[in-house]
């Protein structure tokens, strides 16, 4: 699969921050789902967000694009307040979520080119992009059939090249690789990558590790709604104490900042459990 004609966003100021957030609040009921969270990420960056469930990364994630109103605080996306702005905030943020919801009466081809007119583009535009994307993500046979057709990877294919069309300067991916094969997800892999080498910021949510340590510049680390760590994986690694954990993986700096469990230690009863001859 080719990767050099997919939109890329516009020459940037790199001194200035694409996604700032700024003691991020968000409760429901008793529950404080985002505590206090402040993030920034400029262009050219790739900040993955983790924690394990519950520690507040969909909430935040929710509030980003405009599905959450926050309790306090303040986003502002390539330099639109998302709180007085919300229609220019969206318009520079390019989303995947982890389950796609797409119209399933439209066909990919009707699809992209709705979103494409909720963004405002040219219809020239659109079907310019629109063929690149479809032919890119090997989706040009699939053009018109009705998305209730498609399988589930397919459908996040069609997710995935929505949120480029537009041409956002941030990225936004919640465990984007469900439901893809192994080809597209390294497509996937290399396009966040060059996205933000062209100027772009991402903000990657997942539990897949290996391609955190892969793609991304800076970790944050929630958990119980705080951010418990932040820094480059080599940062993280060394800790307050400034320690050598040069080798420390970053499942076990995870770990160590949300103070899991040791999965060995679990894996272990719960195989004694199951394998018990009595």
């Amino acid at each position: 699969m080719e990767t050099e004609s997919v939109p890329s966003p516009s020459a940037p100021d790199r001194d200035q921050p694409i996604l700032s957030i700024d003691r991020l609040s968000k409760s429901f009921g008793a529950l404080k789902a985002v505590d206090e969270l402040s993030l920034t990420v400029h262009p050219g960056e790739v900040c993955a967000l983790l924690g394990p469930n519950g520690a507040g990364k969909s909430t935040t994630v929710r509030c980003l694009v405009g599905l959450e109103t926050p309790d306090s605080g303040s986003i502002e996306i390539a330099g639109a307040d998302a709180k007085a702005d919300p229609r220019a905030a969206r318009q520079r943020t390019g989303y995947v979520p982890e389950l796609a919801r797409l119209h399933e009466a439209l066909t990919p081809t009707e699809y992209l080119a709705l979103r494409g007119r909720l963004f405002g583009l040219s219809e020239e535009r659109i079907e310019s992009r629109t063929e690149q994307l479809l032919q890119q993500f090997d989706l040009t046979e699939r053009r018109d059939s009705a998305l209730s057709d498609l399988s589930k990877g397919n459908a996040q294919r069609i997710a995935i090249a929505a949120s480029l069309l537009p041409g956002p300067r941030l990225w936004i991916l919640d465990e984007p690789m469900s439901g893809l094969d192994v080809e597209t997800a390294m497509l996937v892999q290399e396009l966040v990558r060059r996205f933000a080498d062209a100027g772009g910021a991402v903000l990657y949510c997942s539990h897949l590790l290996e391609v955190v340590e892969a793609v991304a510049d800076q970790v944050a680390v929630l958990s119980e709604g705080k951010l418990v760590g932040q820094g480059t994986l080599e940062e993280l690694r060394r800790g307050p104490s400034d320690s050598d954990s040069s080798t420390e993986r970053l499942g076990e700096v995870f770990r160590r900042l949300t103070r899991s469990s040791d999965p060995a230690a679990r894996a272990a009863s719960i195989l004694d459990a199951v394998q018990d001859p009595s």
